[in-house]
This record gives structure tokens, sequence and C-alpha cells, in this order.
């Protein structure tokens, strides 16, 4: 097995780990209260660690070995993922949830979220760092596509699917799953070859950060892709996260049934993933990037007054095709632009605006149903998020759409050495 096929099926064997959870985090948190700031607060412990962590995991990715910081973020997730279906394996959820505030069982969830997500940045950090050591510069589009299919293929296709069965088994049945397939993800980490990694001067944390900064500073359009990309995670899981008790509450659908709908969103990000790389060959990087970022306009609206699953479904794979095929050109361009010896610190930068976005886009959608339901019918709240998210993406794009032709530009720039 190549270097990169042993990466991508890591990859994918990981995210169907993270793709169970998904489904099994929200329904959990679901299960023990129907207040949507608490639900919300699950996922969101899941993000919260790129806040804190993001800067030095990104000097760790660069000092040590990523293939070590790989191999041993996914043993620490497997044995948080085994303490979860340990502790719900032998606590029964109450038949009524909470109308409001979060039970005991909650903050035992939240806990060993906040585990996982600190340990996903570490991998995060080391495994973006470490993709471009494996391909040549010319293949990092489809590199990278290929990578993102296999992880929509685990987190958002058969992982949901495969969530809500194993839900209507035990409670705790998806963490267990999940921890195994995270130790499987290890085992075959141990034998990845990589090029040598190029490692600059180990210098103090504060000074080696100082460098990623200063890199970024000197780059205009890396520095704003930081900041566009961040507003369209706020705005994007803003409304994801509203799916859930949209889903429930609105449309009626079972675990099992949303997890389609999970899985139809991800049937788009594959396709986007394997469509990324040939239309940047087709249309140009910029164009393509254009596309990507203009999509999830209709597709909120869609979920928000298309009262149909079926309908939601397929707003949601239109949706995952544009956010992939804007990974596939955003990711690319960053990894060439960045040096080897810096990659982690600058992936670690712009994860931090980026993924910081995150949480505060689930926060934001809990209040703004809790806000809304003080003045409109519960199931008229419920869609103020998606509504929100698609005018702030309006907002976003008029904004950004001429930057983002002409930096990404017709060919893309040429690549930054790795010395």
């Amino acid at each position: 097995m190549t270097p990169i096929r042993r990466l991508i099926t890591a990859a994918g064997l990981t995210n169907l780990g993270d793709g169970i959870a998904v489904l099994a985090w929200a329904w959990a948190a679901s299960l023990l209260t129907r207040d949507a700031v608490w639900v919300a607060m699950v996922p969101v412990a899941v993000r919260l660690p790129w806040v804190l962590g993001a800067l030095p995991a990104g000097v760790l990715a660069d000092r040590m070995d990523r293939r070590v910081l790989v191999l041993g973020a996914d043993i620490v997730r497997a044995l948080a993922f085994a303490l979860v279906a340990a502790i719900l394996w032998q606590t029964v959820p109450p038949d009524t949830p909470q109308t409001d505030g979060a039970p005991p069982l909650l903050w035992a969830l939240l806990g060993s979220a906040l585990l996982v997500g600190a340990a996903e940045v570490v991998r995060d950090s080391a495994a973006a760092a470490l993709l471009p050591l494996l391909v040549p510069v010319a293949e990092l589009e489809r590199a990278n596509g290929r990578l993102w299919s296999a992880e929509l293929v685990g987190n958002a296709l058969a992982g949901p699917a495969v969530g809500a069965v194993l839900i209507g088994l035990a409670l705790a049945a998806p963490f267990a799953a999940a921890a195994g397939l995270y130790l499987s993800g290890a085992l075959l980490m141990l034998g990845l070859q990589a090029a040598r990694q190029v490692r600059g001067p180990q210098r103090a944390m504060g000074a080696a950060l100082a460098e990623g900064i200063a890199f970024l500073k000197a780059e205009p359009f890396l520095r704003q892709l930081v900041w566009i990309t961040g507003a369209w995670n706020l705005f994007a899981d803003m409304a994801l996260i509203a799916l859930v008790l949209h889903a429930q509450e609105n449309l009626g659908l079972s675990a099992p049934a949303y997890g389609l709908i999970l899985a139809a969103g991800a049937v788009g990000g594959v396709a986007g993933g394997f469509a990324g790389s040939l239309a940047v060959r087709r249309i140009g990087p910029g164009r393509t990037a254009q596309i990507g970022s203009v999509l999830g306009i209709p597709c909120f609206l869609v979920a928000a007054f298309v009262p149909n699953a079926i309908v939601l479904a397929l707003a949601l794979a239109v949706f995952e095709f544009s956010g992939l095929l804007w990974n596939t050109v955003s990711t690319a361009f960053r990894q060439r632009r960045v040096p080897d010896p810096l990659r982690g610190r600058v992936h670690g930068i712009y994860r931090l605006v980026s993924f910081a976005a995150m949480p505060l886009g689930m926060v934001l959608s809990g209040l703004l149903v809790e806000g809304a339901g003080l003045v409109l019918p519960r199931h008229q709240a419920l869609i103020v998020p998606f509504v929100v998210a698609a005018l702030g993406l309006v907002g976003l794009n008029l904004l950004v759409w001429s930057r983002i032709g002409r930096g990404f530009g017709g060919r893309g720039p040429s690549p930054a050495p790795d010395g």
C-alpha cells in the first residue's frame, strides 16, 4: 500500500468513527435535554479545543514526527470513546428529557467530547502538514480531494447510517464501535513511510509562533483566506447544528431517517471531492472556489422553507458538494504556498480562526432558536438559523467574490520551497 493510500485509508476508518459519533453525540444529548443551547454544547465541546490548542498543536507538528502525533491522537480518541461507551452502558437515560438545563450524564458527555476534540486538534495539525510529504506538488488537488472524499464517506455517508443502526441496539454501541475504528486507524499509521520532514530551528513556543504569524503577514491572500473560511464556517455550522431539532420536530424524522439525510449530504461531498481537481483544470481555481462559496445560500433557504425530507437531503448534498469544491482549492493553495518547516504553525493559526467560528455558530444557532421562540411558534423558530446563515453568506460573498477570483487566479501560484 502506497503511503498516500495508507493515510487515506486510516483517515477513512477514523472518520467512520467520527461519523458514527456525529449522530450519536447529538442524539444522546437530545435524549437528556430538549434545551437547544445544551444540545448544541456537545458538538461545541468537540470544536472548542481548537480555540485553545490550535497554535501549540501547530508548533508540535513542526517539531515532532507527524506520524507519531497522528498515531498518538488516534489512540487517545479511542480511549475517550471507550470511556463514553462504558458510562452509557452503566447508565440508562431518563424516559422524558429535561426541558431545560443539563443533567449529570450530559456533563459526562461534554467532558469526553472535550478530550476527543483536543486529540483531534493534534491529529489534524500533524496530518495536514504530513500530506504534502507523500505526493508530488502537482498532485495536491487530487490527493486532497481523495482524502476529503474518504473522510466524508466515513464521516457523513456510512458513519451516520451505521450510528443510527447501533443506537437502535444500545445507546453505548456507537461509541464502542468508534473506539475500535480509531484503534484500526492507528495500526495503519504504524507502517506509514513519508519523505523526510524539514524542521527549522527549535525555538521557544512564542518565537516559533511569531515565525508563523510573520509568514502570514507577508502573504495577504492567505491571511484573507483565514477570515473568509472562518466566516463561512460560522454560518455553515449555525445551520447544520439546527438540523437535528428541525428534523425531529418539524419533519418528524427518526434516528435512521436523519442518518440518511446526513448520508445524502456525504454523497454530494464525495462528488465534490472527485470533481474539485477536474474543475480546477477546466475552469481554474478561482472560479471553482467562487462556485463553492455561493452554493450554500439556496441550500439553506430550501432547507428552511421546503418542509420535505427528500428536498432537505438534496439541499444538503449540494451544500456538501460546494464545501468540497472550496476545500480542494483552498487547502492545495495553502499547502503550496507554505514551506514545510512552517506548515504546522500556519495551519494551526489558520484553524484557530476558522474553527473557532464553528462553536460560535453552534451557540448562536441555539440562542437564535430560543430567542425566536419568545415571539414565534416553535416550528418557525427552528428555521431561523437557516435564514440567518443564508443572509450571512450573501453578505460574505458580496465582500469577497472578486477577491477569491483574483487571489486564486487561473493557474494558481508557483509552489513555495520546502527548505
